[in-house]
């Protein structure tokens, strides 16, 4: 693979990336479980890692990335939480058929791995979206036995 072709690559699958996690962002403005939500902020941080990391690689070989905006999701009601676990679940794993044979023919090996564990994470997110559409509230962790977190979160990432 010729470095233009590398960097072409790389800037698309940035660009969805980017793409994937605008959509948690906008997803976990609908999940106002702490539990569910605290998940959707360690996918976020996760998707803010891999894509410093994309930037690195894009500007390493002279390349600029793109970032995606973020989507207004329709969710709402009783369900929304589903629909949103529902819908996630199914991007991720669109995302990692999308790429994983597209993968395979990079010869730089920091590249190639880089990008297979990148496809490895997302696989643990679909993971978690699967598992909170089924109702588990362990995502990330047991708890105590009788130890919660009652309430909701707001639903705005920062307040000032």
């Amino acid at each position: 693979m010729k470095p233009t072709e590398l960097l072409q690559l790389l800037r698309e699958f940035h660009r969805e990336k980017s793409a994937l996690r605008a959509r948690h962002v906008a997803g976990a403005r609908l999940i106002e479980n702490y539990n569910f939500n605290n998940t959707y902020q360690y996918v976020i941080n996760r998707e803010d890692v891999h894509l410093a990391w994309l930037r690195d690689a894009i500007t390493d070989l002279g390349g600029t990335p793109e970032e995606a905006p973020e989507p207004t999701l329709q969710a709402s009601g009783k369900h929304a939480a589903e629909t949103v676990f529902r819908d996630d679940s199914r991007e991720a794993q669109a995302f990692v058929d999308r790429w994983r044979d597209r993968i395979e023919p990079i010869v730089n090996a920091r590249h190639k791995t880089m990008l297979r564990l990148m496809l490895g994470e997302v696989l643990e997110h679909k993971r978690f979206f699967d598992q909170a559409l089924a109702g588990r509230t362990d995502l990330l962790g047991r708890r105590t036995d009788g130890a919660g977190t009652p309430g909701v979160v707001l639903p705005t990432r920062w307040v000032e």
